[in-house]
């Protein structure tokens, strides 16, 4: 076994904590996008185009079901668009529609720490191997 390749093995139960998280943050979040604008407060009655928002995180969960790293590093950064409009939203819808904004604040930050505790011993490891050793170099 490579030395490169013993980081990648060691916590397998920790990163399958933290993928089956990913998931699970990434399911409630795209289920809240969709509830959010077509019933529970919509910007216009009777939903909104803006229930759209969700087909980009419905598309990312094959992908971390499956804990495909390029899918969690992708998805990862999209988040990040959900957290800034989650937070904007608290901050200036009426109810319920703030509460909503902070629990999508909520999960984007979930989604975000399992993320990353999922991705980041893997580009460890890939760092590691990538570094040559002065015994290489000489």
């Amino acid at each position: 076994m490579n030395p490169g390749a013993q980081g990648v093995t060691e916590p397998i139960a920790q990163r399958r904590g933290a993928a089956l998280g990913a998931f699970a943050m990434l399911a409630a979040l795209t289920l809240l996008c969709i509830a959010w604008e077509w019933r529970l407060a919509p910007l216009r009655p009777g939903g909104s185009a803006l229930v759209l928002k969700a087909v980009p995180l419905a598309i990312a969960l094959p992908g971390v079901l499956r804990r495909r790293l390029y899918t969690l590093q992708w998805a990862a950064m999209l988040v990040l668009l959900y957290f800034a409009e989650g937070i904007v939203r608290g901050m200036t819808d009426p109810a319920p529609g703030n509460r909503l904004g902070w629990l999508e604040v909520a999960l984007a930050l979930g989604f975000f720490a399992c993320a990353l505790a999922y991705v980041a011993p893997y580009k460890r490891a890939a760092k590691r191997a990538a570094k040559p050793t002065k015994r290489e170099s000489a």
